[in-house]
């Protein structure tokens, strides 16, 4: 009931929103008188803003077709180099240039696409054979492809990083610190060859109870039960997924937007001012935000129930109880996996010292291969992307993959 009234919702929306953004470009048109009065250009920017914020979406392009190389621009495609029922590893591809340190970026499987990355991918690219985990939106998925959960995750990432080969460097943002973490722990203790070199974590929930945030509190405070009861939903007949439990990406948007519903206010009452003013320039880079921001995917409900059990509740990576199809996840088996810890000063999502706790539960590993960095003046967003992204803590990030390529 809840996923066929939220489309049934969507449905309705969507043809509000192609109204209302025909009829702000009719109010904008020259030859509307209406265009050269002062409220015409008014109401058209509401429509406008009300169009943008109703929309249907999809999953997003990372449209990226060329980037800078030494000061040279080159071509860049995407690739799809191994398929996996609930996602893809892909390989942005730099026409004629060969080299460079391999970088796997793992992205959220957390209600949005890979794209939200968009930004940390542009930045590395330029110095790095960069790949990227392509998860699934779980509604699209046939129940004869079985199920996913954490375990699963796990299991992916080290199949991605046996495929990519040794010697290769992870970028783990926000959620999937947990599972490459794990990952770490399970291939070091194996002495897999392809375990990585380094792995950097950013903004992740290693030990959430340290300084909790209201993420941590909603998660903590609720029995599993009324998870399952009340954000868990069927996928409708008409999706290939039909069936499926999942978590749906829109209930996730909710509560994020939720959170700084506030702040989420004023960005559209800003988008809006600038439009009247004429500064679409502006306005399109708000725009551009929420269009990623709001472009949202299902996850399944044993990928989510498991993690927050495992992660949230039970806290179970930070106290060696963490087990991988029966086996014990060891911290300490981490010796020769470099570990990066970044956190990010006004982070509401990892508190301090949820991400650094990484560094201090692998206790055989050297401190000489550890590092952390707190990022001043950054929430979470901003640790991955804009402009302290690319000026502060990407530098950081490059000089500790260059200084541990093998």
């Amino acid at each position: 009931m809840l996923y066929d009234a939220y489309e049934l919702q969507r449905s309705w929306l969507s043809g509000a929103s192609l109204m209302a953004n025909l009829s702000a470009e009719w109010l904008q048109n020259p030859a509307n008188p209406l265009s050269h009065t002062g409220f015409g250009p008014m109401i058209a920017s509401g429509l406008d803003v009300f169009a943008h914020a109703s929309q249907p979406r999809g999953k997003p392009d990372f449209g990226f077709t060329t980037t800078l190389v030494d000061g040279k621009e080159v071509a860049v495609t995407e690739e799809i180099v191994l398929r996996k029922p609930f996602g893809q590893l892909k390989r942005f591809v730099r026409a004629g240039v060969k080299g460079g340190p391999k970088l796997l970026i793992v992205a959220p499987m957390s209600g949005h696409f890979a794209t939200l990355l968009r930004g940390t991918v542009e930045r590395m690219l330029p110095r790095h054979d960069v790949y990227i985990t392509d998860w699934r939106d779980a509604k699209l998925v046939s129940l004869d492809e079985g199920h996913f959960d954490l375990d699963d995750y796990i299991d992916y990432l080290v199949e991605f990083l046996e495929f990519i080969g040794p010697n290769t460097h992870v970028l783990a943002v926000c959620q999937p610190s947990v599972p490459a973490y794990a990952a770490a722990c399970l291939m070091n203790a194996d002495g897999n060859p392809a375990a990585p070199a380094t792995l950097t974590m950013m903004g992740g929930p290693i030990d959430t109870r340290k300084a909790p945030t209201a993420v941590n509190t909603v998660a903590t405070q609720r029995p599993l039960a009324w998870f399952e009861q009340n954000v868990i939903a069927t996928v409708p007949f008409y999706y290939p997924g039909a069936g499926r439990k999942v978590y749906p990406g829109f209930l996730q948007l909710a509560g994020f937007m939720a959170m700084n519903l506030g702040n989420h206010l004023m960005s559209h009452y800003r988008m809006f001012q600038h439009l009247v003013e004429g500064d679409d320039e502006t306005a399109d880079s708000t725009k551009a935000f929420y269009e990623e921001y709001r472009s949202v995917c299902d996850m399944t409900e044993e990928f989510y129930i498991q993690t927050i059990e495992d992660v949230f509740q039970k806290h179970k990576l930070p106290k060696g109880q963490l087990k991988h199809r029966g086996r014990t996840v060891d911290p300490g088996a981490i010796t020769h996996t470099a570990l990066l810890a970044i956190e990010g000063e006004r982070d509401d999502i990892s508190g301090i010292g949820q991400t650094k706790a990484a560094l201090t539960i692998a206790k055989n590993l050297p401190e000489t291969e550890k590092r952390y960095l707190m990022a001043k003046k950054v929430g979470h967003y901003g640790i991955f992307n804009g402009r302290r992204w690319r000026e502060e803590i990407a530098p950081v990030l490059e000089e500790w993959i260059a200084g541990h390529e093998r």
